[in-house]
């Protein structure tokens, strides 16, 4: 294939997961499963928050972010890898391709911030809890928010730039969806110097926001130790327990994904945690929240009283 550039390049090819067909439908039901669960638990993570007032507090007003935001990451990605387990036609569109991928790194690092910013309210609902009102106010949270969706968007511009460059190799792709390092494969110029940027930049967006919830995480643990009663303890325990899980699990694999030297490369291990954090992870977020969280499973009985009542005097 000769060099060519963004205007007479061909669809990608998505070569997926597996070539076995039937590997394929096992997948394919798992993942709609999966999707299936991810979409009506984030959705109905974020309509029981808006219906209920007493779930209206900055920690739940940084959890529906968090819900949107597993909604619209999986959405991105799972459709048209649950199209390309079911068809034979695996094309992507070379737009399709990088709009595809702009809005998985937008999404991405997004919800690093968002995880940093509900470090911080775990913090202070812990370590300062008389003042969490006012230091946790409306405005702080929005302000937190609205950083968190600049900072992504500032940096996801960037990937406007590799439209610019030529390929000159296959257009297959192996991969179930258009990421960084398999697309760099294709290119006719070096990329040593872009892979050395999105290194960089993703170490930076990784470590910055690793750093305020380390600083919280060894403050609350701190705080935990001197608590005598257990109830106390247990309490303080439960409130960042789920974050603590998230963070250890959305983290750990986008270490182990794009933090690691090229020569240790390997496709099978890059799709399992590809997969893992692109596809599982979302769907974890109101499973670990939910199931584990009265304050949650009260407000859906009230919702649901307060829905049967309305209709009773109907």
């Amino acid at each position: 294939m000769g060099s060519r550039n963004n205007t007479d390049m061909p669809d990608f090819i998505l070569m997926g997961l597996t070539a076995s067909e039937e590997f394929q439908w096992v997948l394919f039901t798992l993942f709609l499963l999966i999707y299936l669960i991810t979409v009506l638990g984030n959705a109905g993570m974020m309509l029981i928050i808006h219906l209920d007032l007493q779930l209206h507090t900055p920690m739940y007003f940084f959890l529906s972010h968090l819900s949107f935001l597993d909604l619209c990451y999986s959405t991105v990605i799972t459709p048209k890898t649950l199209q390309n387990l079911l068809t034979s036609n695996k094309y992507i569109s070379f737009m399709g391709c990088y709009t595809q991928m702009s809005f998985f790194f937008l999404l991405c690092v997004t919800e690093f911030f968002l995880l940093s910013s509900m470090a911080y309210d775990c913090y202070v609902a812990i370590c300062n809890p008389l003042n969490y009102p006012v230091v946790m106010s409306r405005r702080l949270c929005c302000a937190l928010i609205t950083g968190s969706y600049m900072i992504a968007f500032s940096e996801s511009v960037n990937i406007v730039y590799m439209n610019s460059l030529h390929f000159c190799k296959s257009n297959i792709i192996y991969h179930f969806f258009c990421d960084l390092t398999p697309i760099f494969i294709l290119y006719c110029t070096d990329t040593h110097d872009i892979e050395i940027m999105v290194f960089i930049v993703a170490s930076l967006n990784i470590m910055v926001s690793l750093i305020p919830i380390s600083v919280s995480y060894r403050s609350i643990l701190s705080t935990i130790l001197k608590i005598n009663s257990a109830s106390g303890k247990h309490k303080a325990i439960s409130i960042c327990a789920s974050h603590f899980l998230r963070v250890t699990i959305y983290y750990g694999t986008m270490i182990f994904t794009y933090l690691k030297p090229k020569k240790s490369y390997s496709l099978g291990k890059y799709q399992v945690a590809s997969v893992f954090y692109t596809i599982v992870t979302p769907m974890l977020n109101p499973l670990i929240y939910n199931l584990r969280n009265k304050e949650v499973k009260n407000a859906l009985i009230r919702v649901t009283q307060k829905r049967e009542g309305s209709r009773q005097l109907k």
